[in-house]
């Protein structure tokens, strides 16, 4: 019974520790097939979300969805200590001969396993067996150690965050409040900045590869969202892929290699965080032709010079299908302010599926 107890014990201990070094050591996703922590998070966001969708005033929703990240880091804390004090405790109970004064009691244990964890050492219970001392040693290196890893692991988590915040709030003021492509494209035409275009691109490509870096090495961040209203890192990173489309597609006259080293990095970001996540995300424009339309309308008066309607519109629906589908599904799972083309699309496409029209021509298939 008592090498059963302790052979529990350690089991817990070996799979916390694990769990820590995955999620705050090691700097890549993980092929684990269960992590507690994975199990906390999953099991609370869905909670969060789901009582979200229940609330009617905007302002308590938002604050919802955005304490999740922060008390989710915290409570993983609480949940790695409290685990490893139970696995200590079982295996110190499991040794209760070497303690002084013996600890028969599974309590006494949990409560000598705690003060060894927290390193207080209060001298009520002494280890004098060989196999007692070295695992109490052991409770009290691995206390220090989590907590330090904790500490590390917050300035860590808040400083990717603060870095991908800064370009996302940036953005505000040249694409809008939920950002547009097509609001970025117009703002830059109607200050005369369309030569700066290639810069934006240039920075939103070091922005997508340090958050394609950050986010797959510690997921808990695409929880964390924007302080400001009507913001999102995937609005606006949506916002600036379809600037970068419409000006590879559609617009002429302006800088396509930023743009198109922009696209490559913006589309992996999103598929390799859409895989990371098991998001389902089919290769569909999810943009109608009328949007499109609208859209070289708007260029148009803000002075783009544009290409041919017809071809312009299929290969801005074959490169938007590229990344449409996972971004959207990126936006449905962490409630995404609706920004233009960005968010659930099943009002427009009641039967799940995109249709792709010729310039004056039938629907067919989508790309």
């Amino acid at each position: 019974m008592e090498l059963t107890e302790g052979a529990i014990g350690a089991v817990i201990v070996l799979a916390i520790l694990f769990d820590v070094f995955q999620t705050v050591v090691l700097p890549r996703p993980t092929p684990a097939a269960f992590r507690p922590s994975s199990a906390v998070i999953a099991t609370l966001w869905g909670t969060t979300s789901w009582l979200a969708q229940r609330t009617r005033d905007p302002g308590r929703r938002e604050l919802l969805l955005g304490t999740f990240a922060p008390f989710v880091v915290v409570l993983l804390l609480v949940t790695w200590v409290v685990a490893l004090v139970v696995g200590y405790g079982l295996v110190l109970h499991s040794l209760h001969g070497e303690i002084h004064p013996a600890a028969p009691d599974l309590g006494d244990a949990l409560y000598f396993s705690g003060v060894s964890l927290l390193t207080i050492g209060f001298g009520d219970f002494v280890a004098l067996g060989g196999a007692a001392r070295v695992v109490v040693l052991l409770e009290a290196g691995t206390g220090l150690g989590i907590v330090a890893l904790v500490i590390t692991f917050l300035f860590t988590l808040f400083g990717a965050y603060q870095r991908r915040e800064t370009l996302v709030i940036s953005l505000s003021a040249r694409a809008g409040a939920p950002p547009s492509g097509v609001t970025l494209l117009e703002m830059y035409a109607k200050y005369g900045l369309q030569a700066d275009l290639g810069a934006v691109f240039a920075a939103w490509e070091g922005w997508s590869a340090e958050v394609l870096d950050s986010h797959l090495s510690y997921p808990l961040l695409a929880f964390f969202r924007s302080t400001h209203d009507n913001q999102s890192w995937i609005s606006a990173l949506g916002a600036v892929l379809d600037a970068g489309a419409l000006v590879l597609t559609t617009v002429d006259g302006q800088p396509r290699g930023p743009a198109k080293f922009c696209q490559l990095v913006g589309t992996h970001l999103v598929q390799d965080l859409g895989q990371f996540f098991r998001l389902d995300g089919r290769g569909d424009p999810y943009v109608e032709l009328e949007e499109f339309m609208a859209a070289r309308e708007r260029l148009l008066i803000a002075g783009y010079q544009l290409r041919e309607a017809q071809t312009s519109w299929h290969d801005f629906a074959a490169l938007r299908s590229e990344y449409a589908g996972t971004l959207n599904a990126m936006a449905r799972r962490w409630a995404t302010p609706p920004a233009l083309w960005i968010g659930d699309r099943s009002r427009l496409h009641p039967h799940g599926r995109q249709t792709v029209r010729a310039i004056g021509g039938p629907a067919r298939p989508g790309l």
